[in-house]
C-alpha cells in the first residue's frame, strides 16, 4: 500500500505542486472566492480550446506543438481582413473562421513537412519556426498591408496609412459574437442539423441498398421533435434565451439529468430483459446497480450541497457562455472519438514507435503531417475565441506568448511529451490560471509589489517547460541503460 501511494504521488507530483501553491496563493492574495472562482471560469472558456489543441500531436508523436503560434497568427490575419471588411456578429465571426481554416490548413501542412525532416527534435523545430514566422507576420502587417495592398482605414491604419494599429477594438465587430449565442438558437440549429443529418443518413443508406431500421429513426425524430416542442413552452423559451447560464442553474441541470438518465437506463434494461431474457442479454446491454446508485447519490449530495450559503453564493456569481463551453466540450468529444478511429490508432501507433508503424504499413509521414494540420486548425480556432472574448487585438502582441503558456498549462495538469489527454488538458488549465489570477494579489500581499506576482508567473511558465523538457531527455537516456542492464543479468546468472 505504501509503495502505490508513494508511485501515486510521483507520477502526479507536479499537479500536486501546483495545488499547493494555488491554495497557499489563494490564500496569502486574501481573496474571496467569489472573485476567484468567476475569474478562473472566464479563463477557462477563453483559452481551453487552444490548449486542447495540443492533444493530436502529442499522441502522434511530435511532442508539444510551439507551432500552434503560426495557428494563431492565421486566426489574427483572418480577423484583421474580416474586420476590415466590416464584418459583425457572429456571422463575421464564422466568416474570420471559414478564412482562418485554410490559411492553417496550409500552415500545417508545410510545418508537418518540415517536422518530417527533423524527426525527434519537433520541439525546437516549432519554437524556432515560431520566431521565423513572427518576421514573416510582422513584414504583413507594418509593410504589405498598406504599402502593398492599399488600405484606407484610420481606424486600423497608422496616420501614414502604412502598417496596422498596435491594438484593434473588436467591440463592433466580433467582441463576444461566440460567447453572445443565446440557448435557444443553439438548439433550433441543433434541431434542425439533426433533421439534416437523419435525412442525409436514410438517402445515402438506401442508395448503398443498405438497411434502414425505421423504428428506430422515427423514435429519434420524435424525440428530438418533441425536445424542440418544448421550447415553445414560455418559461422555458425565457430561460433559453439567455446566452449566458448560471452555474448554479448548469450544476441543478447536470444533478437531475444524471438521475433522470440512470431512471432511463435501469428502464430501457428492464425493457430488455423482458424481451430477450437475461441470459442473452450483451455484456453492454447490462446494467451496473452499484454505479447506477453510486451516480444518483453523487448527484443528490452535489444538489444538497448548493443550499450551502457560501456556495450558493459562488455558484450565483459565475456566468457560463453557453456557446463556448460547448465548443470546448464538442472538442473534447471530437479529441476521443478520433483517437477511435482507424486515423486515430494510426496516430498512437506512430507516437509510440515509428519502426513498428512502418512495419505495419502505416504512412508516417503522412500521419504525421495530418495530425500538426489538425493542431494548427484547432489553434487558430482557439486563438478567435480568445480574442472575441477579450474584445481587443493586440496585433502585435496577442500570440506571442501563446505557445508557452499554453504547453505550460497542459503540462501542470500532469501531461507529458509522450502521453497528454483531455483531463490533463482542463486540470492543467484550472491550475494554471488559478495561479495567473492570484499570484500577482499574493505578491502585493506578502511583498507589498504585484509585479513580483507577475514574475512568479512568468518564471512558472517556463519553469514547468523547462522541467519536462528534462525529464523527457532523462528519460531517454534512463530507459536504454535499464533495458540494457537487463539483457546483461539473465547472462551473469547463467
Amino acid at each position: 500500500m505504501n509503495k502505490k501511494i508513494s508511485d501515486i504521488i510521483f507520477k502526479n507530483k507536479v499537479v500536486l505542486l501546483f495545488l499547493f501553491l494555488c491554495v497557499g496563493a489563494t490564500i496569502a492574495s486574501k481573496q474571496p472566492l467569489t472573485f476567484v472562482i468567476p475569474e478562473l471560469f472566464t479563463r477557462i472558456a477563453r483559452n481551453s480550446f487552444i490548449v486542447l489543441s495540443l492533444i493530436i500531436p502529442v499522441v502522434a508523436g511530435l511532442g508539444m506543438n510551439f507551432g500552434i503560434v503560426i495557428g494563431a497568427m492565421a486566426a489574427q490575419v483572418a480577423l484583421f481582413l474580416t474586420t476590415y471588411w466590416g464584418l459583425t456578429g457572429i456571422g463575421g465571426f464564422l466568416a474570420t473562421v471559414a478564412l482562418a481554416t485554410p490559411l492553417a490548413v496550409f500552415f500545417g501542412y508545410l510545418i508537418g513537412v518540415l517536422f518530417n525532416h527533423m524527426k525527434g527534435n519537433e520541439m525546437i523545430g516549432g519554437l524556432v519556426l515560431g520566431y521565423f514566422a513572427e518576421g514573416i507576420y510582422q513584414l504583413i502587417f507594418l509593410f504589405i498591408f498598406g504599402g502593398v495592398i492599399k488600405m484606407n482605414n484610420p481606424t486600423l491604419m497608422i496616420a501614414t496609412g502604412v502598417g496596422v494599429k498596435n491594438t484593434i477594438d473588436l467591440k463592433d465587430t466580433v467582441k463576444y459574437a461566440l460567447d453572445t449565442v443565446p440557448m435557444l438558437t443553439i438548439v433550433e440549429v441543433a434541431f434542425y442539423l439533426f433533421l439534416i443529418g437523419t435525412v442525409l443518413s436514410v438517402l445515402i443508406k438506401t442508395v448503398k441498398k443498405q438497411e434502414v431500421n425505421w423504428k428506430d429513426t422515427l423514435l429519434r425524430m420524435i424525440a428530438a421533435a418533441a425536445i424542440y416542442a418544448v421550447t415553445f413552452i414560455r418559461p422555458i423559451e425565457q430561460f433559453l434565451s439567455a446566452d449566458r447560464l448560471l452555474l448554479l442553474s448548469a450544476v441543478e441541470i447536470a444533478c437531475f439529468g444524471t438521475v433522470i438518465w440512470q431512471a432511463v437506463k435501469f428502464a430501457r434494461w428492464r425493457w430488455n430483459v423482458k424481451k430477450l431474457g437475461m441470459e442473452n442479454l450483451s455484456r453492454s446491454a447490462q446494467f451496473n446497480r452499484n454505479r447506477a446508485i453510486a451516480n444518483v447519490f453523487l448527484a443528490v449530495v452535489v444538489y444538497a450541497l448548493t443550499y450551502v450559503p457560501y456556495l450558493y453564493n459562488i455558484l450565483i456569481a459565475v456566468k457560463l457562455p453557453v456557446m463556448t463551453y460547448l465548443c470546448i466540450a464538442a472538442l473534447c468529444g471530437f479529441n476521443n472519438i478520433l483517437l477511435k478511429t482507424r486515423l486515430g490508432q494510426n496516430m498512437r501507433t506512430v507516437g509510440q514507435s515509428r519502426t513498428v508503424a512502418n512495419a505495419a504499413g502505416i504512412n508516417v509521414d503522412r500521419t504525421r503531417i495530418i495530425a500538426m494540420i489538425f493542431s494548427t486548425v484547432l489553434a487558430s480556432w482557439g486563438q478567435l475565441i480568445f480574442l472575441q472574448n477579450v474584445g481587443t487585438l493586440s496585433t502585435y502582441g496577442a500570440h506571442t506568448q501563446v505557445g508557452q503558456f499554453a504547453i505550460a498549462a497542459i503540462l501542470v495538469g500532469g501531461a507529458s511529451i509522450q502521453k497528454a489527454t483531455n483531463r490533463q488538458a482542463l486540470l492543467g488549465i484550472v491550475l494554471f490560471h488559478t495561479l495567473f489570477i492570484v499570484s500577482p494579489l499574493a505578491g502585493k500581499e506578502l511583498f507589498g509589489d504585484p509585479v513580483i506576482g507577475e514574475y512568479f508567473r512568468v518564471f512558472v511558465s517556463y519553469g514547468v517547460i523547462a522541467m519536462a523538457l528534462a525529464m523527457h531527455a532523462w528519460k531517454k537516456v534512463a530507459k536504454p541503460k535499464e533495458q540494457e542492464q537487463n539483457q546483461v543479468e539473465p547472462g551473469t546468472a547463467e
